[in-house]
């Protein structure tokens, strides 16, 4: 039954890939079906991202009522209701509308299942839960592109997601008695017995605020580094178009594979050990993208970047228990999901007005000041840490 949960909460994190980037790919067709500016794209991801920092912070509360099974085919059965609207969209507010529940699920998942796997599983599971997720975001792109391909419309493609979304609410339905072989620990802590901590009780607990900023820069910096890649390799480097966005591409895919080899890693060093190798990785990969010597550096950096980055965000996760504790762990881990999902909806659009208002060769160094950031504040969290010990 144990391999039978974990082979559960790793299809629900493909499933929660799955839609993330298939907008992205979609959006050239549905901006002109809609008759809409490409810059419309960036409406709908606000709505799911308001939504999904939403449903992070009120995670711990409804988790505690619901328990973590329940949240987790609730939040894709949302997930699902969305996609399924998407797929009979014919108006772009349409979309607006049916992005609603789409961030509200994906938040309450991501929280509930993150800190499940912390509380109950080693952190090699943690790594490649999050490998996973990088499968399903690899794959739905796939499965659109292969509808495009055969002649179909793009709201077939979603229709497709749609039936994925459905097949797997019936698998976890169906193992439900599996959930009860492992998780007696979180599970202890989701009751209405249980107080849920307010956003003002979870940040005055030592070392929150901190690792609530380290969070925040660590996602700002993975996602504005894969959302600007291609425009910086292009404008900055004079890579080829194609050539540059195959490349930032495989930033993403060298992120999923390298959270795949880290899950082996993380048996022999600890969480924290991983955490500081990760970040130096990461500054050598800025520091070679600062190199002056053509588009070779360049490409080089961005790789090492993505490999230093597939350790910190499961690590972190994973270590948020032993570090805040057990019954405080599903509060902060929702706090943390929420300061990431605003990390990655503020900066890359701030680093956006900063390209178009200065120079887009601020990219390495608008990434070094991130991890600058979130080093000096993980540090600041450990050293608080160890003053409580």
């Amino acid at each position: 039954m144990f391999s039978i949960l974990v082979m559960l909460i790793y299809l629900s994190f493909i499933s929660l890939g799955l839609p993330d980037a298939v907008l992205g790919s979609a959006w050239p067709m549905i901006s002109v079906n809609f008759g809409i500016p490409v810059s419309y794209m960036g409406i709908i991801a606000v709505i799911i991202s308001f939504g999904t920092i939403i449903s992070s912070l009120q995670s711990d509360r409804l988790i505690k009522k619901l328990g973590v099974r329940r949240i987790t085919i609730l939040s894709i059965s949302l997930t699902a209701i969305a996609l399924l609207g998407f797929s009979f969209s014919s108006a772009f507010g349409m979309l607006c509308l049916w992005a609603i529940p789409y961030g509200l699920g994906a938040g309450s998942v991501d929280s509930a299942l993150n800190n499940y796997v912390a509380v109950n599983f080693e952190s090699k599971h943690m790594s490649w839960l999050h490998c996973m997720w990088g499968i399903g975001a690899t794959t739905g792109p796939f499965i659109m592109g292969m509808v495009l391909a055969q002649g179909n419309e793009w709201n077939d493609g979603y229709f497709i997601l749609f039936i994925i979304q459905i097949i797997l609410i019936g698998i976890l339905t169906v193992h439900k008695k599996a959930w009860n072989t492992k998780g007696a620990i979180v599970e202890s802590h989701n009751n209405t017995s249980v107080k849920a901590l307010s956003f003002k009780e979870i940040i005055s607990i030592d070392g929150v605020p901190q690792i609530m900023i380290t969070f925040f820069c660590f996602c700002a910096l993975e996602q504005t580094a894969g959302f600007w890649a291609s425009s910086y390799l292009t404008l900055s480097r004079g890579v080829p178009m194609g050539l540059a966005v195959s490349f930032a591409g495989l930033f993403y895919l060298g992120i999923t594979i390298g959270r795949g080899v880290n899950g082996f890693i993380v048996m022999k060093y600890s969480n924290t050990k991983m955490i500081q190798v990760g970040a130096g990785i990461m500054i050598v990969g800025i520091a070679v993208l600062l190199l002056p010597f053509g588009e070779i550096t360049a490409l080089l950096g961005l790789i090492i970047v993505g490999l230093g980055s597939a350790p910190v965000f499961p690590c972190i996760i994973h270590s948020t228990p032993g570090n805040f504790g057990v019954e405080n762990a599903q509060a902060i881990t929702g706090v943390l999901m929420a300061s990431a999902y605003t990390g990655t909806l503020v900066m890359p659009a701030l680093f956006g007005v900063l390209a178009d208002h200065i120079s887009i060769n601020l990219y390495p160094l608008f990434l070094g000041v991130l991890l600058f950031i979130m080093i000096v504040m993980y540090e600041s969290m450990l050293k608080k840490l160890k003053r409580n010990i």
